[in-house]
């Protein structure tokens, strides 16, 4: 850092934890990494918790003239939330909200998810207006800052227009909460000469009728160039001005603490209709004949796009037979009830007719047909990123023209792609508002791309905004991408009244410069993002950040994006010839950001537009360095029998030494034993449990039936329960084994144990090291056996452990045996042998990572609420964060993953899940007993 942040970083250290002030080389790239296709790395990095310390930190950088950019998720595309001083970014706190009205509104803070706002709103069937493609991982501050809309949004439910109230620090620290009358008192008395001025600027433009006749024109349309001018038209009190003049700033005019919306109703039944036009033109007309209607989305796709995605799987055959120039519009329609959506479907249908298309318009309420055609939809963006050229990015530029002229505008776009070459570009977006998304794929290492690049987007702002008067940004924001050609779109008039809105809210310059206004006009073509080879595991990732909400390393170290951004790093460096030593110090920093907190549960790739599992990559690097262990882990996989016991042994032994130390003196045992270089003992766990019981003497309350032709079930305990048993506080309660016997004996159902049980191993310890020989060996070992064991697949396979069954599943190696994790088994096939009687309890449910993965995380929750009252779902885990042996090895993640679970799971008896590994995390962390949720369906059933 140069003297000024060194000078800052110290100021601040008196009064923030030097955790949260960051300056190191590894995690100010990271951090500072968003969407958008420009990399600036900052000088400091700041993680606050609290209004109050916003306003010391701009208090500190105003004072030294350090300019201070605001972050959220990092999701936003067009460069406004990256910065080369000092990066705000929100810490752990800033999740609270507050349901009003009946869930007429909602208060919330900016650290809130999209998606988890619509969850608190959802039994009241509301939903916030914005609906981002990136809602499940975006943060409300950046929706509201970014005034993000989306598909079913449209203009009338967007932030400007559901705004009720909002809560703002000011770059002079000035705060305001406009729901408080107290606190607009205090601010008409510290910046009445602010009101003043904004009542002023709306008196003038609101009596410049060319002006606001221009403003109102132009919000006809999405459009989220420059600042929110309408303000100044739509309201007269100076208040209402200044609230709505924030939405859409950008972290330009001040820090958004809070935000109260006015919610929309979130209709549960649903239709869509694909239909599907000869040509563009009759599209658009459709388009045109439908606004009106009750639709709650239009989204357009031209042949490109349709192209683009027509070979994947589950694609309608169709596509395929589409001639050159068709078209297709995704037209979705919803209601509160069957006869309420009919209705709609009929006023819908009423609009379209004698308009042609290829085939007749038939809407679905169909789930998984409605599912496939959103399915096309979003697949769009994605298939192009999955087969762009290494080395390139994928550009999504959004632009809006009036709705009537909108046939026109996509035809002289098309044109421009053909002459600049950008033949792989495609088309999609929200008709009803004549929103396009246009998507192609750009190289940034050649000055000759970067003035192809110059040349299509000087043609494009000149097309769109200048001959077609429509919006270069429509949902995107402005950021850097297209400041440059804001005053070419409003003209000298209103970007004059943009930059003295801009001057009255930040006097300095102080908050995220060169965004939406920016005296450089080639700011759009500077700073731009390398994206180097790395790794074919890796090199299709876009930097989006959609993984990073599901990761649960994300407040401890780094996100799968943020992993993927630093192995980038370390491989442009190489492949430059950089000095050693540069290379060294980074990727001994990445040894434990990147790799060792690493949970490698593979959630990120269920987010993933093109599917990337970073974990792969993480496991790739771990092999490279345990292949020396080689030897070592083939001795273990073939005296695994023994091992296990020795396993059992060493917790027998532990137990012995925590009744005689205590869990304090363990713990300092084995931190003495690691300072000795005995790496492999981990760290001592408060909740390590008892040593489980060989299955031998498992002795089930329940006896097997006596009838010879009773159906038959193949189990097989997993290795971890072959190890791990009751909680050390459980005293003689059975053990997981002994339950599931119960169960499945309870139902009728003669149990088959595979023959050298204790030998066997899904193979996924030495996978997670990296070590996949072994693990290949290991999963081929259990497949013959439960082959054998199950007759050739004629019998069904259970285990009680999630992750173990995933393993086993992949690759579909033997595709007749017919594999199930227990708590699948028992809802689908053991729930109507058996007789339940719910209790009345209020039970936490941990969805494992495996089986969210594996698409059975609704089948887990359906069981808990068949079996007791009232199941809660903590919304801050999505992964545990145990992962194996990270649990014993790196604790911490196992801890940050869930921190905040002991408030989200109060007032509950116990929690379930069906991994005893998460379970062992799950107790320590919850103060509850979590065990498997085998434990609730025996204790409830008969």
């Amino acid at each position: 850092m140069t003297s000024p942040y060194t000078e800052l970083q110290s100021a601040l250290s008196a009064h923030l934890p030097e955790d949260r002030l960051i300056s190191d080389e590894l995690r100010t790239l990271a951090y500072g990494t968003d969407a958008s296709f420009y990399r600036l790395v900052p000088q400091l990095v700041v993680r606050v918790e609290s209004e109050e310390e916003v306003q010391l930190v701009l208090a500190e950088c105003a004072r030294r003239g350090l300019p201070v950019t605001f972050r959220a998720a990092g999701t936003s595309l067009s460069g406004q939330a990256v910065t080369d001083s000092v990066l705000i970014q929100l810490g752990n706190g800033w999740k609270d909200y507050q349901i009003l009205d009946d869930g007429q509104a909602i208060r919330l803070k900016p650290g809130i998810i999209g998606a988890q706002a619509n969850k608190y709103l959802a039994p009241l069937q509301r939903k916030i207006g914005p609906d981002p493609a990136s809602i499940n991982a975006c943060m409300i501050g950046g929706i509201a800052a970014n005034n993000a809309s989306g598909m079913c949004c449209g203009t009338a439910q967007n932030s400007y227009n559901t705004l009720r109230d909002v809560r703002v620090v000011f770059a002079d620290g000035g705060l305001l909460d406009t729901s408080s009358p107290e606190s607009v008192a205090a601010f008409k008395a510290s910046h009445g000469e602010w009101l003043q001025r904004l009542q002023a600027l709306g008196e003038a433009t609101r009596a410049n009728t060319e002006l606001a006749d221009k403003i109102r024109h132009k919000y006809r349309l999405k459009n989220t160039t420059g600042y929110s001018l309408n303000a100044l038209v739509d309201f007269t009190e100076p208040l209402e001005i200044l609230k709505h003049l924030l939405i859409g700033s950008e972290g330009t005019l001040g820090f958004i603490s809070e935000i109260t919306y006015n919610t929309v109703p979130d209709y549960p039944h649903k239709a869509a209709a694909l239909i599907y036009f000869p040509d563009m033109e009759a599209a658009c007309r459709a388009t045109t004949a439908m606004k009106p209607s009750p639709v709650a989305a239009v989204e357009l796709l031209d042949r490109a796009a349709l192209r683009a995605v027509q070979d994947m799987p589950g694609m309608p055959a169709d596509l395929k037979d589409l001639p050159e120039g068709a078209a297709a519009l995704l037209v979705d329609v919803r209601g509160s009830d069957d006869q309420h959506l009919e209705t709609h479907i009929a006023e819908v249908e009423a609009t379209l007719e004698g308009i042609k298309t290829l085939r007749p318009v038939v809407f679905t309420t169909d789930i998984k047909t409605y599912e496939l055609y959103w399915k096309i939809r979003k697949g769009t963006f994605p298939a192009v990123g999955a087969e762009r050229v290494i080395g390139t990015t994928v550009i999504i530029e959004d632009v809006a023209f009036p709705l009537e002229r909108l046939a026109e505008g996509v035809t002289e776009l098309q044109a421009l792609f053909k002459k600049y070459q950008y033949d792989e570009a495609i088309l999609f977006g929200h008709a009803l508002e004549g929103n396009l998304h246009f998507v192609f794929t750009q190289g940034f290492d050649d000055p000759a791309e970067v003035k192809r690049y110059q040349a299509l987007m000087d043609e494009v702002a000149q097309l769109v905004a200048v001959k077609y008067g429509g919006s270069l940004k429509a949902e995107h924001g402005t950021g850097r991408n297209m400041a440059p050609y804001v005053e070419l779109e409003w003209g000298s008039e209103a970007y004059a009244l943009m930059k003295s809105i801009k001057q009255l809210f930040d006097p300095t310059n102080l908050l995220n410069p060169d965004v939406i206004l920016s005296d450089n006009d080639q700011i759009h073509l500077q700073n731009l993002k390398p994206l180097p080879k790395a790794d074919p595991l890796v090199d299709k990732c876009i930097e989006c950040g959609f993984c990073e909400a599901v990761c649960p390393s994300r407040r401890l170290t780094l996100t799968p994006r943020q992993r993927i951004v630093i192995w980038r790093e370390l491989q442009r460096r190489r492949q430059a010839g950089e000095p050693a030593a540069d290379i060294d110090r980074l990727a001994e920093a990445y040894q434990y950001q990147g790799l060792d907190t690493c949970a490698a549960d593979g959630l990120c790739s269920t987010q993933c537009p093109v599917g990337i599992n970073t974990g792969d990559l993480v496991r790739s690097l771990r092999r490279e360095q345990n292949f020396k262990h080689l030897d070592k882990a083939q001795w273990i996989a073939s005296h695994f029998d023994g091992v296990t016991r020795m396993a059992r042994g060493g917790i027998k032994l532990a137990n012995l030494g925590r009744k005689i130390l205590g869990d304090s003196g363990m713990s300092a045992s084995m931190t003495g034993l690691r300072k000795l270089g005995v790496g492999a003992v981990g760290h001592w766990r408060p909740g390590m449990p008892q040593a489980a019981q060989p299955l031998q003497k498992s002795q089930p309350r329940v006896a097997a039936p006596a009838d010879p032709q009773a159906p038959s079930v193949v189990y097989w305990p997993s290795c971890a329960t072959r190890v791990f048993g009751v909680s050390s506080a459980a005293g003689q309660q059975e053990d997981i084994k002994t339950v599931t016997l119960n169960l499945l004996h309870k139902a009728g159902y003669r149990v088959i144990i595979p023959e050298g049980i204790d030998s066997l191993c899904c193979g996924m310890p030495f996978q997670s090291k990296g070590l996949f020989e072994v693990a290949d060996k290991k999963q081929s070992e259990l497949l013959a056996a439960l082959h054998k064991a199950s007759n050739q697949g004629e019998w069904p396979i259970v285990t009680d452990t999630s992750p173990c069954n995933m393993k086993l599943d992949e690759g579909n190696l033997l595709p007749e045996l017919q594999l199930y994790e227990a708590s699948e088994f028992v809802a689908e096939h053991l729930l109507p042998r058996l007789q339940i009687r719910p209790k009345k309890d209020r039970v936490a449910l941990h969805v494992t990572c495996s089986t969210t993965r594996r698409g059975k995380g609704e089948l887990l929750i359906k069981l808990a609420q068949a079996c007791t009252e009232t199941v809660v779902l903590p919304e801050s885990v999505t992964c545990c964060g145990f992962a194996g042996d990270k649990g014993f090895q790196q604790p911490e993640l196992n801890a940050s993953s869930l921190q905040d679970l002991s408030r989200e799971v109060a007032g509950c008896v116990a929690g379930y899940s069906n991994s005893r590994t998460c379970e062992l995390g799950l107790e320590e962390h919850a103060g509850i007993r979590y065990q498997s949720i085998l434990y609730l369906v025996d204790e409830v059933s008969q």
